[in-house]
């Protein structure tokens, strides 16, 4: 069997290529600065991009039994609206009946109200990012508060530090990254090197 799952540095490659994986100055909304950014959507507006990295993720699952087992009746749900084109696409590479995403309102990651009306198959959450794991892990308590169970958990990219598994559940991912943070912006030009000089300067 052909294994469909990009090394690496194939997918690194087409995050640079596309913009997806962005170099500068970046202060991310918990106020730390970091020299690296992704931006995944920039990746996923090409068909073919989207399809690699979809089915690449999709491939991790199907390997394991316990999840492969329960095809099709599974939902993919995704933290956030961010994270949709990732699990729309694993979803379609997986044959998986459900979609689900939730939503930040108020400061409370959430899903929509339709979802008490229907049954929500056993869970596969997937993302673009696992950064701290905070999306994932609320995310798990609202699939157990809607009466089901999570079987699955991946990420196109991993940051090094964030959990590699959550509740014994293993996260997987096509690219595991080593982001250095800093407090300030004082600590973070200390430690660029030469060739970031003319690199951007991003505030999210």
């Amino acid at each position: 069997m052909v294994d469909l799952v990009p090394p690496p540095e194939a997918v690194m490659d087409i995050l640079t290529k596309t913009g997806a994986y962005r170099k500068g100055h970046f202060v991310y909304p918990n106020g730390k600065h970091a020299s690296h950014y992704f931006q995944m959507p920039l990746a996923f507006r090409f068909y073919d991009n989207a399809r690699i990295l979809s089915v690449g993720l999709s491939r991790l699952f199907r390997k394991e039994k316990s999840i492969a087992s329960r095809l099709p009746r599974v939902s993919v749900i995704s933290p956030s609206p961010g994270g949709i084109m990732v699990a729309f696409g694993v979803r379609e590479a997986l044959g998986a009946d459900q979609i689900y995403w939730a939503e930040m309102e108020n400061g409370t990651r959430q899903f929509r109200q339709y979802m008490s009306d229907y049954e929500v198959y056993p869970a596969i959450i997937v993302d673009d990012i696992n950064r701290s794991g905070k999306a994932i892990r609320e995310t798990i308590e609202l699939v157990k508060e809607v009466g089901s169970e999570v079987i699955g958990i991946g990420t196109i990219a991993r940051f090094e530090d964030a959990p590699n598994e959550f509740e014994g559940i293993s996260a997987k991912s096509l690219l595991s990254f080593d982001v250095n943070f800093y407090e300030t912006e004082e600590e973070w030009r200390i430690s660029r090197s030469a060739s970031d000089a003319k690199e951007e300067s991003v505030r999210f």
